[in-house]
């Protein structure tokens, strides 16, 4: 019963793990509806296996690392792979240059800053009520929630007589890499974000996190699919506005 109990959050942290394995194998094989549920059932997975670790009272370094380990393919792996598929049909030209290798190996950034974005969480003792700099779950909304957009005929070609996606926006080989960039930069930077943890039930200190929740709700029912990345944007943007508050 003891060996139940102090491996159960452990054997959640796997499914995570696992899930997030099968889902980079679909989007690489362009299957990216199959690594979208992958994504969401890794979230959830990720949410449990600290909540059950809290609620057996069974934390542990070893839980601690897995959870990173689990995290690194589930929400490092799998962006750093949506980019790559973005950059893909770009080839090795880049600003009219012919680069001597395929630009689409830069996505590779996101996943290679994500992993150090996750040492050094394990390492800071500071963010236990807020994330310093952007948690690799909401980057990995960000940015298969781009790639998802694109590739979903629904929003790409709309029948409501609204322009399309593609058809309001340009992408070049430029844009993603700044994008790119963006996303490595956030994931490291010093900019306090949001965490939904509860430090007091006093309503001043619990702001920041009502805030983000309305405007993720509203967002979601104004934009439906098209809101995913932009949840993201606002989450940053909200963060933002309550620095100070965020401590």
């Amino acid at each position: 019963m003891n060996f139940i109990k102090n491996n159960l959050a452990n054997a959640i942290t796997l499914g995570n793990l696992f899930s997030g394995c099968v889902g980079a194998v679909h989007i690489l094989n362009g299957d990216y509806q199959t690594t979208a549920i992958c994504i969401i059932l890794s979230l959830v997975l990720d949410f449990f296996d600290g909540f059950v670790a809290r609620a057996l009272k069974a934390n542990s370094n070893l839980g601690t690392q897995l959870d990173s380990l689990a995290d690194m393919v589930s929400f490092g792996l799998i962006p750093g792979l949506a980019m790559f598929k973005m950059l893909e049909p770009f080839g090795n030209e880049l600003l009219g240059m012919h680069l001597p290798f395929e630009i689409k190996y830069f996505g590779f950034l996101i996943t290679l800053f994500s992993c150090l974005r996750l040492a050094i969480f394990n390492l800071d003792e500071d963010q236990k009520y807020y994330f310093k700099g952007l948690n690799t779950p909401s980057n990995t909304i960000l940015i298969f929630g781009i790639y998802y957009i694109l590739q979903n005929n629904n929003v790409i070609q709309p029948s409501n007589g609204f322009p399309s996606v593609r058809d309001t926006f340009t992408f070049t080989a430029g844009f993603w890499l700044i994008i790119t960039i963006l996303s490595s930069w956030l994931l490291i930077s010093p900019i306090k974000m949001i965490a939904m943890k509860f430090k007091s039930m006093k309503l001043e200190d619990n702001y920041p996190k009502i805030s983000l929740l309305i405007g993720v709700i509203l967002i979601l029912i104004i934009f439906k699919t098209v809101g995913i990345p932009l949840v993201i944007l606002y989450y940053i943007f909200i963060s933002l506005i309550f620095q100070k508050q965020l401590k």
